[in-house]
């Protein structure tokens, strides 16, 4: 199937757009969420988290600590890998099966990293960016998640530069508070091209 990847940095609206996409009847397929579906309570990659990392890091409802797991891998590259060589290849996995379930015109794979993971480019058929403003990134992200200042920057320095991602990109959807009409103006726009473009 068609499939376009949707990329964009924290806080640019990934989610959004792909609802957006959503309610013009195009699967979703949320590597982030299934990330999250992975770590949830007694998740897939629950058990192996346990026993590389131990049981401080798995919380009372049997979900992965976030915060605790968060501020150990921006400190030690090393954790960083050990959790990434777990919970990559689940999230592939699942990512295949959805991808191969979907049903609609086109299916859109909704990946954070994928400028920054260099494979995700050769296995979709087009990339769209969200991109907005460091400044609206950071004060969404605070809003939405309650972090530091300093820590959203942190994140945001791990990510590819917004330079890089509209370098990859095929298509770009500038979400930096647009009136709604112009913003779902493009949404069609882009819609009637994949729906061309994947001969539905």
């Amino acid at each position: 199937m068609f499939a376009v990847g949707l990329t964009g940095g924290i806080g640019s609206g990934k989610s959004f757009v792909a609802e957006r996409f959503a309610a013009r009847g195009v699967p979703i397929v949320d590597t982030d969420a299934i990330a999250h579906r992975i770590t949830a309570p007694h998740g897939l990659a629950m058990p192996a988290i346990a026993r590389a990392f131990g049981a401080s890091f798995v919380a009372p409802d049997g979900s992965l600590d976030r915060p605790r797991m968060r501020a150990l891998v921006f400190s030690d590259e090393t954790a960083r890998h050990r959790l990434e060589a777990i919970t990559h290849p689940l999230i592939r996995t699942e990512t295949e099966r959805e991808w191969q379930q979907a049903h609609g015109p086109y299916v859109i794979i909704v990946v954070p990293l994928l400028v920054e993971s260099g494979a995700w480019k050769t296995r979709v058929n087009r990339v769209l960016v969200v991109d907005c403003s460091v400044e609206t990134q950071i004060a969404r992200v605070i809003q939405r998640n309650g972090f530091t200042r300093e820590q959203v920057l942190a994140i945001i320095a791990r990510q590819a530069t917004r330079e890089a991602r509209i370098a990859a990109a095929d298509d770009v959807i500038v979400n930096d508070d647009l009136p709604r009409d112009v913003f779902d103006a493009r949404i069609d726009e882009l819609h009637h091209l994949y729906t061309s473009s994947a001969g539905r």
